[in-house]
C-alpha cells in the first residue's frame, strides 16, 4: 500500500496541475534525494493535528540554478493549512490592482473593527505599534506589516481592500484552484456574511513555489509585481525556521506562517550561485519542528550545491 500512495504522489501533479510542465518538470532523481532529506530528518510522519484529524507534509523545491527549471518534491499537491504564509498571495492581488492604477500604495485605509484581531506582535521585536480601531494607515505599510511582520490586523484590512472574489479570480488565472483565500484572520463570528461558514483557506507546496518562481522570473503578473513582492519579502523579520540551515552569503526572500500545529516557510534562496524556491508545509508545532527544519534546509542547499559543481 505504501509503494501505491507514493505512485500516486507522483502522478498527481501532472493530472491536477498539468500547465507547471511548460516551464519546469519533476526530476525523479531529485525527488528521491529530497525523499531522503525529509525521512532523515523525520517529517515522512502522519502526525494528529486534533480535530483537523491526520496530516502530512507538504514539499517542493525548484532548482533554478542551471539552465532549465528542475522540480523535485513530497507530497506536494497535498493541501494543508498555510497559516500566514497565505498572506502572500493578498499581497498579489494588492500590487495587481495598484498596477491596474485602481489606486496607490499611498492610498489612506481607516483601521475599523472587527479587523484589529492582534493583542501581541507576532515579532516582538519590531517596534511599529499594534493596529487599532480609528488608525489611518496606508496600503503600503499595510503590505509591509502583512509580509514582514506578519500581522493580522493588516491581513484583514487588506482582504478588505482587495476583495476576496478578486483575490480569488487571479488565483484561478495562475491555475492554483484549490488555494482560493476564504477567511480572514479572526474569528467566525466576526466574519462578512457568506465567509462565516466557508472551510479554512488550504494551499499546497506546488502552488506556493509556482508563485514564488514566478517571482524569481518577475512573471507574477508583471514585472513591477514581481519586484514589488521581492522587495517586500526580502525584509521578512521572522528568521527562525528555514533561514536557519542557510549560509550567511544567501538571501532568502520569503514568507513563514505559524500557527497552533501547523509551522511553515516559502521563499526563494539566491546566493548569487546557488538558486532555488523552497515550500514547506508542516503538521507540526513550531519549538518542534525547528530542529528539523535547519537540518532539512541545510541539506537542500548542499544537495543544490553538489548538483552544480
Amino acid at each position: 500500500m505504501r509503494y501505491l500512495q507514493l505512485i500516486i504522489v507522483f502522478l498527481i501533479p501532472f493530472c491536477a496541475n498539468a500547465q507547471q510542465s511548460s516551464y519546469y518538470k519533476e526530476n525523479k532523481s531529485f525527488t528521491e534525494s529530497l525523499k531522503i532529506i525529509i525521512h532523515d530528518v523525520g517529517l515522512d510522519s502522519t502526525w494528529d493535528v486534533g480535530e483537523d484529524g491526520e496530516e502530512q507534509i507538504s514539499f517542493a523545491v525548484i532548482d533554478v540554478t542551471g539552465k532549465k527549471p528542475v522540480l523535485g518534491g513530497v507530497s506536494y499537491t497535498n493541501f494543508i493549512y498555510p497559516a500566514s504564509v497565505y498572506k502572500m498571495y493578498v499581497a498579489m492581488e494588492i500590487l495587481k490592482q495598484v498596477s491596474n492604477n485602481e489606486y496607490s500604495l499611498f492610498k489612506q485605509h481607516i483601521v475599523k473593527s472587527p479587523n484589529d484581531v492582534d493583542r501581541s506582535r507576532e515579532i516582538g521585536f519590531d517596534p511599529r505599534p499594534l493596529l487599532k480601531n480609528g488608525d489611518t494607515v496606508t496600503v503600503n505599510y499595510l503590505l509591509d506589516l502583512m509580509i514582514t511582520r506578519s500581522d493580522n490586523s493588516a491581513a484583514n484590512c487588506l482582504i478588505d481592500i482587495a476583495g476576496r472574489k478578486r483575490i480569488n479570480q487571479t488565483m484561478h488565472e495562475n491555475k492554483w484552484n484549490g488555494s482560493e483565500v476564504t477567511r480572514k484572520f479572526l474569528k467566525r463570528k466576526f466574519e462578512d456574511p457568506g465567509y462565516d461558514t466557508v472551510k479554512s483557506t488550504e494551499t499546497n507546496a506546488l502552488h506556493a513555489a509556482d508563485f514564488m518562481f514566478k517571482i524569481s522570473q518577475n512573471k507574477l503578473i508583471n514585472p513591477w509585481v514581481s519586484m514589488q513582492m521581492k522587495a517586500l519579502l526580502g525584509r521578512q523579520l521572522d528568521t527562525t525556521k528555514l533561514s536557519t540551515g542557510l549560509p550567511n552569503t544567501a538571501i532568502f526572500y520569503h514568507k513563514t506562517g505559524w500557527w497552533n500545529y501547523y509551522t511553515n516557510d516559502v521563499g526563494i534562496v539566491d546566493d548569487g550561485k546557488i538558486k532555488y524556491i523552497i515550500s514547506l508545509f508542516t503538521p507540526v508545532t513550531e519549538d518542534k519542528v525547528r530542529p528539523k527544519l535547519q537540518e532539512l534546509s541545510r541539506r537542500v542547499y548542499d544537495l543544490i550545491k553538489r548538483l552544480h559543481k
